[in-house]
């Protein structure tokens, strides 16, 4: 009987956990991971409102129900909540707890990725070697995976599931129990947008699987029992949850996660062909190495059987995602870690059969991207004296331009000079360029992002009595940060407003003027700069009579 390729070297647990133990990539990578989320505070709207419903959860001892701003909150179940709460157990609240879980997710889905990229290509154990670098390197998911959100987990539990579906030594079945855990806990961490991720592998499995192939009824049937068992233990807490939180709360929690989700997509469409145009940012700064395009487009039949499990996972998930109107980049960050295995699987095939590049296949364009950035920032204040450059964000580098242009032209060197070792330049030069520019927002822009004064401020004018309203659209951005106990009132319009104002004559109004005016430095309690615009907290009778009287700016 011959012998599936995909068997015949693949590591054991011990195997993985002692590779992950010596891997250089995943020592790199938290150590640019751990500088990274603690160089400034938590990110509205994405971190604060995850930390805000687990903080409203803490403060209603509801460890079932989630809650925003006072009221159930039904937009994601509580996996990743009940993962900082163990923490806030052992430590404490705080937000250095789900950081460091953050952290501590994005190891993993590194660690798993080795194993995966193992399993798919034991003949090719530079392929494992790679794959992480690749992944860690990511620009987009390096940065975006530094939040407070759900995608890390989920692309741990589909990684998770995923590798319960491929062969391991002397065992070619699937592991379908485990891979009803993972499932479940997919449902349980980001909902049923789980199945998107893993059906397709499953569905497609007679075309990368032997076993597959050869059992393909007990494939199919023990893998539709798995699915259907993760989804009872989604089940099992909507159905916990929708008792606990009242009518209401149940008519959200049903419709709105179905229903409710296709009105959404529809409100917020995007073309079907949105990301392909985005595909280079996503997988940036590869994105600028010729050789990683030369590696995929020199792809030829026949293809090997991870490659086929990667098409059946990759391909029908981006085209669902793509039939889907609503889109996000941040959607597709379970399968980043499929395109940095494409893209080291390429790159092994190409090197065996070309090992040296031409100039032309060298990170060329990455350093001159980074250098023209560098040379662009140390000129940045005599083009600001010119008065060529004039919008605030980017007069707001001009303090820390010079060493940081700098920093970015040594990058750019350390990618021309050196020709061997070019993936693992890309790789460091890419994490270390990510770090720096996340260091470089902090110390210019990140003020008009950070919350944590104005929260301040709200939570001694709650400890005062003073009941608190946001004049747009509450997404807990104050609420974890001020630790307030009390919901803010969400006001819709002037109408709203004067209504809440004479209810609440002590009443503070959040309020977001493009401009300010001489009364907002009069009246207002609290001023700062939010985005290009401004936030103003206002005394509400008072902010109430000066819009009356057509003197605010809207």
């Amino acid at each position: 009987m011959t012998v599936s390729p995909l068997l015949r070297r693949t590591p054991s647990l011990q195997d993985i956990r002692h590779g992950a133990a010596k891997a250089p990539w995943l020592w790199c990578w938290l150590l640019a991971a751990l500088v990274a989320i603690f160089q400034h505070g938590p990110m509205p709207m994405y971190s604060t409102r995850t930390l805000s419903v687990a903080w409203e959860m803490w403060t209603h001892h509801s460890f079932i129900v989630p809650y925003l701003n006072g009221v159930p909150y039904s937009e994601k179940p509580p996996l990743l909540l009940w993962l900082i709460h163990l923490g806030w157990l052992v430590g404490g609240v705080g937000d250095v707890w789900p950081r460091l879980l953050e952290v501590a997710l994005g190891a993993l889905q590194l660690v798993l990725l080795a194993a995966l990229a193992r399993r798919l290509f034991p003949q090719r154990p530079v392929v494992a070697q790679t794959a992480p670098w690749i992944l860690a390197a990511f620009s987009f998911g390096f940065l975006f995976g530094l939040q407070v959100m759900y995608e890390v987990l989920l692309a741990n539990c589909v990684l998770a599931a995923l590798l319960c579906l491929t062969p391991r030594p002397g065992h070619e079945a699937p592991r379908f129990a485990w891979f009803a855990l993972a499932v479940g806990l997919g449902l349980l961490g980001k909902g049923p947008v789980m199945l998107l991720h893993v059906v397709f592998p499953w569905l497609l499995g007679p075309y990368w699987n032997r076993w597959a192939k050869q059992q393909a009824r007990r494939w199919y049937g023990l893998g539709a029992a798995a699915l259907l068992a993760g989804g009872m233990l989604l089940l099992g807490w909507v159905l916990l949850a929708a008792d606990a939180g009242g009518e209401t709360y149940r008519q959200r929690l049903v419709v709105h996660q179905t229903a409710g989700r296709v009105v959404d997509a529809f409100a917020h469409a995007e073309p079907f062909w949105w990301y392909v145009p985005l595909l280079p940012v996503l997988i940036f700064p590869f994105a600028l190495w010729p050789r990683s395009w030369a590696a995929l487009l020199s792809l030829r039949r026949p293809f090997e059987d991870g490659l086929r499990f990667l098409f059946a996972w990759l391909g029908p998930v981006l085209i669902g995602f793509s039939i889907v109107s609503g889109k996000q980049p941040y959607y597709v960050l379970p399968e980043f870690a499929g395109m940095a295995l494409l893209m080291a699987a390429a790159l092994a095939s190409l090197h065996e059969r070309r090992p040296t590049d031409s100039g032309w296949l060298q990170p060329w364009p990455l350093a001159l991207s980074l250098g023209t950035g560098g040379v662009a920032l140390i000129l940045l204040k005599t083009l600001i004296r010119g008065g060529h450059v004039v919008d605030h964000p980017w007069v707001s580098l001009a303090p820390y331009s010079i060493p940081f242009g700098l920093l970015f032209l040594m990058l750019a060197l350390l990618l021309v000079v050196p020709r061997q070792a070019a993936l693992h330049r890309v790789a460091l030069v890419g994490l270390i360029a990510a770090v720096a520019a996340n260091g470089l927002f902090t110390l210019t822009i990140w003020p008009a992002y950070d919350f944590t004064p104005v929260a301040g401020m709200l939570a001694r004018a709650e400890a005062e009595g003073h009941p608190m309203a946001n004049l747009e659209s509450n997404d807990g951005q104050y609420t974890f940060l001020g630790r307030l106990t009390k919901p803010v009132t969400q006001l819709h319009g002037i109408g709203d407003l004067r209504h809440w104002a004479q209810e609440h004559p002590d009443g503070l109004v959040i309020t977001y003027p493009r401009r300010l005016t001489a009364l907002d430095h009069a009246h207002a309690v609290y001023i700062q700069p939010f985005r290009g615009i401004w936030l103003a907290v206002w005394p509400a009778p008072a902010f109430v009579e000066a819009q009356s009287k057509g003197q605010l700016d809207e």
